[in-house]
């Protein structure tokens, strides 16, 4: 069995914001290893190939499940213009991530 797991995460982005105009709303995309909650990889719908490389920089190696800690990292760190819809999606995703891992322990 694979350790590894993909979940997802959407946000509004601000309307005035190129993702909104670009995507309709903010997704982060996340892979989770199960046995340590720990995050893989994550991309998010950015319009600079910047913002994705920092984002992942933010939360690659994080416990999702230790979810106010990335926020935290989240919101000392990241200054665009998305940065709430960047928590939100987190948060969204942090929720679908601990539905599927509670209900296959």
């Amino acid at each position: 069995m694979c350790s590894s797991i993909f979940v997802t995460g959407e946000a509004k982005s601000p309307s005035n914001n190129p993702i909104t105009n670009q995507f309709g709303l903010f997704f982060i995309g996340i892979v989770v290893d199960r046995g340590t909650h720990r995050i893989l990889d994550a991309e998010c719908t950015a319009t600079l190939a910047l913002t994705n490389s920092f984002v992942r920089s933010l939360i690659v190696g994080a416990n999702l499940l230790e979810e106010e800690g990335l926020v935290e990292q989240i919101s000392a760190r990241y200054h665009g213009s998305s940065q709430r819809a960047l928590i939100t999606a987190l948060r969204n995703a942090a929720a679908k991530y601990r539905g599927v891992a509670v209900t296959e322990q």
